[in-house]
């Protein structure tokens, strides 16, 4: 019932995470409304993070230059290295402004049920960097799951032997939870955690 150019544009919208068909309509019809600038900026601005965003030839978190904004930084901590699963947790921590180290971003977390093993998360990259630039500790900022738990005690695995301090973020009951409605890993996971009052 759409003309092409519309239905086309639909179905574009579609291919982004969590946009279904209604979602994707209200956008397309609200593409009609933009002046003609406002829709060049926004298609020359899909072009552009296409052609000209890469990963970093030292961490692999998305950058327009060869080395990103963190690794190219001399004032960071040279001593800490945080890995995280993608490039979108390197910016959130850099938004909260709490974290002076390096980062390392991996290409996945394992997971064998999709198909996802540990040669294919680009551990020998992470592992050269551990071995020339000489880091104190390594701190796994993987999200709270079994893939991330997986990945976390395989690279622990791998490590061990080589004088470096390993950590992970601490997780567990977030403030204002109800304790029924909190998943078992979750729950496991503040008990394991477990700090005394001061």
């Amino acid at each position: 019932m759409y003309p092409e150019s519309i239905k086309n544009l639909i179905e574009s919208f579609k291919f982004l995470p969590g946009i279904g068909s209604k979602t994707a309509e209200r956008l397309a019809f609200s593409i009609l409304d933009l002046d003609d600038d406002q829709v060049a900026f926004f298609s020359n601005s899909i072009d552009s993070v296409k052609k000209n965003i890469h990963k970093c030839s030292i961490c692999n978190t998305l950058t327009e230059e060869d080395i990103c904004f963190v690794c190219s930084n001399q004032n960071r901590d040279n001593y800490t290295l945080c890995v995280v699963e993608d490039s979108k947790n390197v910016f959130l921590f850099e938004k909260l402004g709490i974290f002076k180290g390096k980062y390392h971003v991996l290409d996945s977390l394992i997971s064998p049920l999709e198909g996802i093993n540990p040669e294919d998360i680009g551990i020998e990259k992470l592992l050269n960097r551990i071995e020339n630039e000489h880091f104190e500790e390594i701190i796994f900022a993987f999200k709270p799951s079994v893939e991330g738990e997986t990945t976390a005690l395989y690279i622990k695995k791998i490590l061990e032997g080589i004088d470096i301090k390993v950590s992970r973020l601490a997780s567990g009951i977030p403030i204002g939870a109800d304790m029924e409605f909190l998943d078992c890993l979750t729950l496991e996971r503040a008990l394991n955690d477990r700090k005394s009052i001061e």
